[in-house]
């Protein structure tokens, strides 16, 4: 009796085999494999098992959640990293933990196969171009839940110049509907299974033919000689700096910079453009507003220099006694004349996802900080930038503010060093990528370990730096053109068209097996 009612709740090995195939292909197309072309199939394998297992919404449930906790323990097996090394958690203890929090996020794609096998059974195998508007939809609905869409399928096509231009009209989900819908036209003729039906394989070739030959392309900006940028990436260690060594590693902050300036001043032959030097973030917090020697120290070295300093800083928050994880610009006199405070805050690193009774006496792993709630844009030159630290990076909505409120290039400061030598580092420059060609503006990523890179307007990735090497890199930026992307202009818009013909979909299942219902009655 227990072994038939299993039958009947969990899905066929051979489906359960197919959605372990395609979780293993979709993570491939990801950091560091990056074989980006493998998402454009990998979703074929699940598609099919979910068709397979269309007479039972449980059934299919289980088989995306099955595709979509290996997934996600494949592709964030680095969040281990952090506690195994910094807070001594035993390796077992932290992959357990780890395997939850990808138990718990599979639900999504889960509650995707549960309501795909509803549309595949109410509307039959043409269901199956159904799916992409049915992903991006779930996709969506995993960033407000969570918080986030962390490796959204869209994100695998960072480094592939053939897609991601595609983000400029509709956001890295756009570019996730693309990958789907080549992964439903693929799968088509395997469920269909007639002589006919093998055409609709060829047509995301054309799709891809015609990307090659004509495709959207996306104009760089005005260019020219406004500001210089100086990007330090000082590779500081994650742990046991002892207080009289902060110096030593502040010092050498300003030795990395000062080879560049001075490389600088053997090539500007004409004239002499505005520095501003760029400090990423970093576990060597400083504190401007209450540290007088920190001070002290940033007015001698922006004077000598000449030069802008843009650096990490805890600020205080004048209404409670918590801090704000800030980006502070100081002038050449080290007089402070601009602060962005962190509006997205990294959960149970920076606050407490919590009710406040819990959450106040629970230390997140780098503090309990205030959230901001300005889009302070800092001034380069002629030039402003909008400025992300850290996590930040994952907001599309957060650059679009920027770039409609004037920013010309975007800034991320950022610190992965706690997470170690793997795939985070090359998963969240794909972020970054994303953010550059949703906007049509340059990026400037600044981090502590790597990578530190400049990527233009089309998601070009240029002059990285080594990974948790000293470095250092001069670019320059100057003011843009003004004009905006369609995704700056009209944001989420695709999410939310997908959104709707998803649910209106549904609703006709439903009352299409009312209807049915009744009339059997």
């Amino acid at each position: 009796m227990k072994v038939s009612s299993l039958k009947i709740k969990f899905p066929a090995v051979s489906n359960v085999l197919l959605a372990l195939l395609s979780a293993c292909l979709l993570i491939l197309s990801f950091p560091d494999f990056e074989f980006s072309f493998l998402a454009w199939v990998a979703l074929v394998p699940l598609f099919a098992a979910v068709e397979r297992e269309k007479e039972s919404r449980l059934r299919a449930f289980f088989t995306g959640w099955i595709f979509g906790t290996i997934f996600f323990f494949g592709t964030c097996w680095w969040l281990t990293y952090a506690p195994i090394h910094y807070a001594a958690f035993p390796p077992a203890l932290a992959y357990l933990l780890m395997f939850c929090v990808a138990l718990t996020v599979g639900i999504f794609p889960g509650i995707f196969c549960a309501l795909f096998s509803i549309l595949l059974k109410r509307l039959g195998n043409y269901a199956i171009f159904a799916a992409p508007f049915l992903w991006t939809f779930i996709e969506f609905l995993r960033f407000w839940v969570t918080g986030n869409d962390w490796n959204a399928i869209g994100y695998s096509q960072a480094f592939n110049s053939l897609l991601v231009k595609f983000g400029s009209y509709g956001g890295v989900l756009l570019v996730s509907f693309i990958c789907s819908a080549f992964n439903a036209f693929y799968t088509y003729p395997i469920v269909k299974r007639t002589k006919n039906s093998g055409w609709f394989a060829l047509i995301p070739l054309l799709f891809l033919l015609f990307i090659l030959l004509k495709g959207p392309d996306l104009p760089k900006g005005v260019g020219g000689n406004g500001t210089d940028v100086i990007a330090v990436q000082p590779n500081v260690p994650m742990s046991g700096i002892k207080y009289e060594e902060r110096a030593t590693f502040r010092e050498r902050h300003v030795q990395l910079a000062e080879e560049a300036l001075q490389q600088i001043d053997k090539d500007e032959v004409v004239f002499e453009r505005p520095r501003v030097i760029i400090f990423p973030e970093s576990p060597m917090m400083f504190f401007y507003s209450e540290d007088a020697e920190f001070r002290e120290f940033l007015k001698r070295f922006a004077s000598e220099n000449n030069a802008f300093v843009l650096f990490n800083s805890a600020e205080p928050d004048a209404n409670s006694r918590q801090y704000f994880n800030s980006a502070v610009m100081v002038d050449q006199n080290g007089e402070k004349i601009a602060q962005y405070d962190k509006i997205h805050l990294l959960p149970f690193g920076e606050f407490q996802p919590l009710p406040e009774f819990i959450a106040s006496n629970i230390p997140g792993f780098v503090g309990n900080f205030s959230f901001g709630d300005e889009y302070d844009l800092l001034p380069f030159g002629n030039a402003k930038a909008g400025t992300m630290i850290c996590f930040e990076s994952h907001f599309g909505l957060l650059s679009r503010e920027y770039v409609r409120r004037g920013a010309d290039f975007l800034i991320e400061m950022t610190n992965d060093g706690y997470l170690g030598k793997t795939p985070v580092l090359r998963q969240h420059l794909a972020n970054s990528v994303f953010r550059a060609v949703e906007t049509n503006r340059p990026l400037i990523r600044v981090t502590n370990v790597g990578v530190t890179a400049y990527i233009d307007e089309r998601g070009e990735v240029s002059d990285e730096a080594g990974v948790y090497t000293e470095a250092a890199r001069v670019w320059p930026v100057s003011k843009s053109d003004g004009s905006q992307t369609f995704y700056v202009r009209y944001g989420e818009w695709f999410a939310w068209l997908c959104s709707a013909v998803s649910l209106v979909l549904l609703l006709f299942s439903f009352l299409g097996k009312f209807s049915t219902e009744k009339g059997e009655a």
